[in-house]
């Protein structure tokens, strides 16, 4: 029986140096140990390097690759918001970071367990994760304390929401879809909490992962940035929060432009949690 197609979604920003072993490890692993039918697209997020031009280098050996390029920065989030548009071209849909520090065979285990759930997600604070290098002190201070904030705000008893390595079922992605808004790096909160509500079992399972050098995060902004994408997705979900904290928009849109972070996208408002 042959294993269900997979549409691996890889978002990218100005990663010409380090994005090509990545593709072809990924397209050699999936070509030489998955039956299925496997797609892997790159979605370039305002890249000004040649990240556009190596991808096509790649895929020219490897036609299972190919690239969706938006020219003005719409942010990570942003950029799987557009390419979870393409569902409906796989049963299971995935993604993981452009730094490789998910390897092929992980992000493998990942999709073989999709039958056990409609999200499955790596984790690297369950026991059994392989860390092969660590974050940073601060970095993993910064994590830790952000994780509090999410359960916090949220309940949902998930230990790593920011691991850049999930997958999800076509139905889930499509069923949800109308609810992702957060188009920076809360974005996987913003995934993770419309599965949650709308009654998606989500299964995190430990994970090997490797602390890739060259990080795009500036510690203090984005972790500003993400708390407050938190806060907005909790807001959403509370109606008179969300309509008390209606006059401060404008307070909130220059906030992002000072931090230098994509905008929260429109969108229809899902269920407040009096609706359920």
């Amino acid at each position: 029986m042959s294993a269900p197609s997979l549409l691996l979604l890889i978002p990218a920003y100005n990663e010409e140096h380090r994005i090509e072993p990545v593709l072809r490890d990924y397209a050699q692993y999936f070509q030489k140990n998955y039956s299925g039918k496997f797609q892997l697209v790159v979605i370039l997020n305002g890249c000004r390097d040649n990240t556009l031009g190596v991808v096509q280098r790649v895929a020219a050996d490897f036609p299972a690759i190919s690239a969706l390029e938006f020219a003005a920065p719409i942010g990570k989030g942003g950029a799987l918001i557009e390419g979870l548009k393409l569902a409906p071209l796989a049963e299971v849909i995935g993604y993981v970071d452009a730094d490789g520090a998910t390897p092929p065979h992980a992000f493998h285990e990942l999709v073989k367990r999709i039958g056990q759930a409609d999200c499955v997600i790596a984790s690297r604070w369950l026991p059994g994760a392989v860390l092969h290098v660590e974050q940073s002190g601060k970095r993993q201070f910064a994590s830790r304390v952000f994780h509090k904030i999410v359960e916090l705000l949220f309940r949902m008893h998930i230990k790593d929401t920011q691991c850049g390595a999930k997958v999800m079922t076509r139905a889930a992605v499509e069923k949800i879809h109308s609810s992702l808004r957060i188009a920076d790096m809360a974005f996987d909160i913003n995934l993770l909490y419309a599965l949650h509500r709308a009654g998606f079992r989500i299964l995190e399972v430990p994970t090997e992962w490797t602390d890739k050098i060259g990080s795009k995060v500036t510690l203090f902004r984005t972790s500003l940035t993400m708390f407050l994408s938190a806060v907005r997705i909790r807001a959403i979900y509370w109606p008179r929060a969300y309509a008390a904290l209606r006059p401060l928009r404008p307070l909130e849109t220059w906030i992002y432009k000072k931090l230098r972070a994509p905008q929260p996208l429109p969108g229809p408002r899902p269920k407040s949690d009096a609706d359920h």
